[in-house]
């Protein structure tokens, strides 16, 4: 019989919390979330802005979780399977903080950036598996409850941890990398994003070497060699005694690349990483997913796992939904392709965004339609931001642009009549214009900010054509 991940004992000690349960009960793992537990998971109940999970603990333990944490307040019930604590979220962390510790035989990488982070994360997940095993996040739980989450959930036998760690404030990145303790630490790229909670790029450099305040000892960082921040990037791992690998095009970068052959649906990429030439198919389009392979296989390499095992790999890499998912329907009166962008957007992303659609061949789809929502958190250079939109629009050969939100009309307005489809304020008010819009032939790249709302639209787009492609 394996090793359970967690004893209810274990789970005491390491939050400090009282139970009067069975000392040996198992304990799978760990969720936050009663709707979604797995067999065998714990609950922890946390209290969030909008929900306390002390309300679902009685839905967890019906769903038959083996404990639930909660605060030592909490009324009277199912002692056997409570975890008391003085405070659940601290247990949490203490939860993670335990499981980092205890996985002494793995190598753990932290991914930060601007943009292309859960894209990376799932890379490495995909190049590290010939390896050996490997535990990371299924979604991108990259904030103060999803990464102690994922440390609390890692197998203290696993050979690889890789953890995504995101921020939109100062000093977020420094609590998540202190816990995640990496051996190697990935900086994606450096761009202006969250503007709204900075004053500069500079000071956004800043927060995302943060990354580097939790490296191991002989710890290694990644950096975009590329990127305008580099040599700011470079300075932070040096003060804090890391290792500094390049990645990017120029000919001084340690993971280098050499040619690169762009296709609507993957690359061919040839590398040379850290001295060893490597040729591999990517599964998911993009100039910017051929930069973070780079940063992927250096790391790899860094690991000590194996390069072109890893390089194959990538082959199986396909964009999620929301981040780039390719849906291509056969409709009536000829093929539709919806480019799922709809998770979140920055500039540096929806460019990158722009530029796959620009890959689309006009033999496939007779035209390029951008669907487009408001960047958010960009603060006061929102509308500047929005309007330099226009030139990636027109390098991709974009043939029409929908758009919504206000800041998003600061670039619709500055299109030509001849690429307008059409305006509103919310994308649930553009979807009838949207939908009068686009037809066979058309390939549609959904893309905005959570907040605006996007991905409604392309279920509204997904349903149309499916019921056409239904009854043709």
């Amino acid at each position: 019989m394996s090793e359970p991940l967690w004893t209810l004992q274990e789970v005491s000690a390491a939050t400090g919390g009282k139970s009067r349960g069975v000392a040996d009960s198992p304990v799978a793992g760990f969720s936050i979330d009663s709707r979604s537990l797995k067999p065998g998971e714990g609950f922890i109940a946390i209290r969030g802005e909008h929900r306390d999970g002390h309300a679902f603990v009685a839905a967890a333990l019906e769903a038959g979780a083996p404990c639930a944490v909660v605060d030592a307040a909490f009324p009277e019930g199912d002692e056997e399977r409570l975890v008391r604590v003085a405070d659940t979220f601290a247990a949490l962390n203490d939860l993670g903080r335990a499981g980092r510790a205890r996985a002494k035989r793995a190598v753990v990488i932290g991914v930060t950036g601007s943009a292309g982070k859960t894209g990376t994360k799932e890379a490495l997940r995909l190049a590290l598996e010939p390896s050996g095993t490997v535990h990371a996040s299924s979604k991108s739980f990259n904030n103060h409850w999803g990464v102690p989450l994922t440390l609390a959930n890692m197998p203290r036998s696993v050979g690889f941890g890789v953890f995504e760690i995101g921020m939109n404030h100062p000093g977020e990145v420094d609590v998540l990398t202190r816990l995640v303790r990496p051996h190697i630490a990935i900086v994606t790229t450096v761009e202006p994003v969250h503007l709204g909670f900075f004053a500069s790029v500079e000071e956004i450099a800043d927060a995302k070497a943060e990354i580097f305040h939790g490296l191991e000892p002989g710890g290694t960082a990644i950096v975009n060699r590329d990127n305008p921040h580099h040599k700011r990037l470079e300075r932070h791992a040096r003060d804090h005694g890391a290792k500094v690998v390049g990645f990017g095009t120029t000919a001084v970068a340690d993971a280098r690349l050499l040619t690169a052959e762009l296709m609507p649906d993957g690359s061919k990429v040839t590398a040379d990483i850290l001295g060893e030439t490597v040729s591999y198919r990517l599964g998911a389009p993009g100039a910017h997913v051929v930069q973070n392979s780079l940063a992927v296989l250096a790391a790899v390499k860094v690991a000590g796992a194996d390069l072109r095992p890893a390089a194959a790999a990538l082959a199986n890499l396909h964009a999620q939904a929301g981040r780039g998912q390719r849906i291509v329907i056969d409709a009536e009166g000829g093929r539709v392709a919806i480019l799922d962008e709809s998770y979140n957007a920055n500039p540096a992303s929806m460019r990158a965004a722009l530029a796959t659609l620009g890959l689309t061949p006009r033999s496939e789809f007779r035209r390029r339609v951008a669907v487009l929502g408001d960047m958010l958190e960009l603060g006061p250079e929102g509308p500047r931001l929005h309007r330099e939109l226009a030139e990636a629009v027109d390098g991709a050969g974009v043939d029409v642009v929908f758009a919504c939100g206000e800041l998003m009309g600061s670039l619709y307005e500055g299109l030509p009549a001849s690429r307008r489809g059409a305006y509103a304020k919310t994308a649930e008010e553009l979807a009838p214009g949207l939908l009068e819009g686009v037809g066979p032939g058309d390939v549609i790249m959904v893309k905005g900010s959570l907040g605006s709302r996007m991905a409604p639209l392309v279920e509204v787009l997904k349903r149309r054509f499916e019921a056409e492609s239904l009854s043709a």
